[in-house]
Order: structure tokens, then C-alpha cells, then sequence
């Protein structure tokens, strides 16, 4: 069931920044980014995000200052409280997520464990 829900996740005025600049000349008011985890990485969980058309039947959906943020139904647990950001540094720049329920992470960023699965950790390499 699509149901918006503003206090599961947060979207920094940075991210939200960058995603209406990313879809600036989008003529669908639905798009929105989608973030998602799924199991791998190094340590059990790693996130994704890519820009999506339209909700599912599932997604939580967040909307905040000025764009939409979809999560589907089985990631809204592991990014429960978790604040999305975007960051420009001299080592790169991208989309981060800042997330309360990763006990630990991998050297590579995008990988996490939470406490009550430890996950099967695997190789680093993207």
C-alpha cells in the first residue's frame, strides 16, 4: 500500500538540492529518488538509490523540500530514522546515507551491518 510517511527518513537540504537539479527538466511530477538496501557488501547490507518514475504499491514515500524519496516496504526497517545526504568532496561527490541502525561498515561506504543480522560478509570490490 503507497503510503507517505515523513519521520521514517530524512533528506538533507544538500540532497534534496541535488535531486531537483537532477531532475530539473523531468516532466513527470512522480519522479522521485528511490532508495533501497539489498543484501552483499562486505558487511551483509549495501544501499542503492537510483531515480525512479513512479511509486510502487509498497513504497513509504517521503516528500520534502520540493522532492520525493521512495523506499520500499522491505528497506523501510534498515533506514528507519537514517538521513540521506549529498556530499561534493576533493574524493568524489554522491548521494550518502547516514543510517543509526549500521552497527558497522566497510572501508568501502556503501556496505553496513545492523545488530540483529549479522549479515555474510564478502569481498569489498564493486
Amino acid at each position: 500500500m503507497l503510503e507517505t510517511q515523513p519521520t521514517f527518513l530524512d533528506l538533507t537540504a544538500a540532497a534534496a538540492s541535488k535531486l531537483r537539479e537532477i531532475t530539473a527538466e523531468e516532466t513527470n511530477p512522480d519522479v522521485g529518488l528511490r532508495v533501497y538496501v539489498y543484501s552483499g557488501g562486505c558487511s551483509g547490507f549495501k544501499y542503492g538509490m537510483m531515480i525512479e518514475d513512479a511509486p510502487t504499491e509498497e513504497d513509504r514515500v517521503l516528500r520534502a523540500n520540493g522532492v520525493t524519496v521512495y523506499v520500499d516496504g522491505k528497506s523501510v526497517d534498515l533506514l528507519q530514522g537514517a538521513q540521506i545526504d549529498y556530499v561534493d568532496t576533493l574524493m568524489g561527490a554522491g548521494f550518502t546515507v547516514n543510517n543509526p541502525n549500521a552497527v558497522s561498515a566497510c572501508g568501502c561506504g556503501s556496505s553496513f551491518r545492523t545488530a540483529e543480522d549479522s549479515g555474510s560478509p564478502r569481498s569489498c570490490a564493486h
